[in-house]
């Protein structure tokens, strides 16, 4: 397994960058349960067509696939910082943008706003990275992780800003896109005391580390690449439903709010404690039960549409995607050099965000399309994670028994 941080001397530079890193996703991350709790809602009350309702989510998720390659170049090229600022930029133009949409009801105005705020979301994306660039190889997991927890809090600030806010103007959701660009604006000061150099530029004859076709065939990569992706499309795949399920069985938008809140809480509450799991029991055991929790997470859903029903099926689908994208990450961090940094970051994101597109597009179709009422189309999101479970679960198995020496 070849080392990908820059070697530090000790971590206490790493230590400093994870604080301010918490901090950014607390602060700036809240915008994205925010958005997520009221995409859907919004998207459904100017959609021409109930089947596109979680086409603003969805277009989300496309424009951080689409900017996941050049976030991830500039990132390379300029520093973390500069990759940083540029997401807040997007964050802040992004709710613009929407609340100008929701202003004029503008369908594809909002719309245009959500692939915008896509850029955020990809730039958001790279804090576990960043964790790990300056940390040792006994740090790393425990700094991923520990940035991963930050979203705590964007669990708590994000819903509740939304109950405040939802309402809060004569244009229903307005108020909420306002506060989306008050967060980005202030949250960015935080990346001015961020200490991560850049990656050195290759010199001429340098080595210049595999090429990506190189780095996507080698075992340990493809794996935790499917196993993020599958991690990530399948939580976004019931999330985005989740408040269109919740409100269509009869429970108003505040309850959809507490339950994405309980939702967000089980994907980062975990973070304190998976980078100490995986260093005692390994990251092949903590990715194999993340995929095992999304499992029961599907299966109690199927189970009815009672509150309790809603908000178990939630928290197991939090803790089962933390286990699972943490492990993934893990493993994706110790298995390329500064070299290969951008390019795999970068690559790693765009497929994994590739299949979280998919996943999202699919989830309004299968909400509202697939069946006469609610309950049959929050069933048909929840069957359509098993043929995914499928792939990461025999991809992760063929590994753990083929490749030992490779996975800790």
């Amino acid at each position: 397994m070849t080392d990908a941080v820059l070697s530090p001397v000790d971590d206490r530079r790493a230590k400093r960058n994870v604080t301010i890193l918490v901090l950014a996703q607390a602060i700036l991350g809240a915008q994205m349960p925010m958005i997520f709790t009221i995409g859907g809602l919004a998207g459904q009350s100017l959609a021409p067509n109930p089947c596109w309702a979680t086409l603003p989510i969805s277009l989300i998720v496309l424009g951080s696939m689409l900017a996941a390659t050049p976030v991830s170049g500039i990132m390379q090229k300029y520093g973390r910082r500069a990759g940083f600022f540029l997401g807040t930029g997007f964050g802040a133009m992004g709710g613009v943008v929407g609340a100008y949409g929701l202003f004029t009801a503008s369908f594809p105005i909002f719309l245009f706003g959500s692939l915008l705020t896509g850029v955020y979301m990809s730039a958001h994306g790279f804090y576990r990275f960043a964790a790990a660039d300056t940390a040792s190889d006994a740090f790393r997991p425990k700094a991923i992780s520990y940035v991963m927890a930050g979203g705590l809090a964007s669990a708590i600030i994000g819903p509740q800003l939304v109950k405040f806010t939802a309402d809060a103007m004569v244009i229903p959701f307005m108020g909420t896109y306002l506060a989306v660009i008050l967060t980005n604006v202030l949250g960015s000061a935080l990346f001015l005391f961020l200490d991560i150099p850049k990656p050195p530029a290759p010199k001429p004859g340098s080595a210049r580390g595999r090429t990506r076709r190189e780095l996507i065939t080698t075992p340990i990569i493809a794996v935790s690449v499917i196993c993020a992706m599958v991690s990530y499309a399948l939580m976004n795949l019931v999330m985005t439903s989740t408040p269109l399920a919740v409100v269509g069985c009869g429970f108003d938008t505040s309850t959809a709010a507490d339950i994405v809140s309980a939702h967000v809480l089980a994907m980062y509450v975990p973070s304190f404690f998976t980078g100490h799991l995986i260093a005692r029991f390994g990251v092949k055991t903590i990715v194999a039960t993340g995929l095992a929790i999304l499992a029961g997470a599907g299966a109690v859903a199927l189970q009815g549409v009672e509150l309790e029903n809603f908000y178990i099926a939630l928290i197991l689908l939090g803790v089962g995607w933390n286990f699972g994208f943490i492990g993934a990450t893990t493993m994706l961090a110790g298995s390329h050099t500064p070299e290969e940094r951008g390019r795999m970051q970068g690559m790693n994101d765009l497929i994994v965000f590739g299949g979280v597109t998919v996943a999202s597009l699919a989830s309004g179709g299968l909400m509202n399309c697939s069946g006469g009422d609610a309950l049959a189309g929050w069933a048909s999101v929840n069957l359509a994670m098993g043929p995914f479970l499928m792939l990461a679960g025999g991809a992760l198995i063929w590994f753990w028994f083929s490749r030992k020496d490779e996975l800790a």
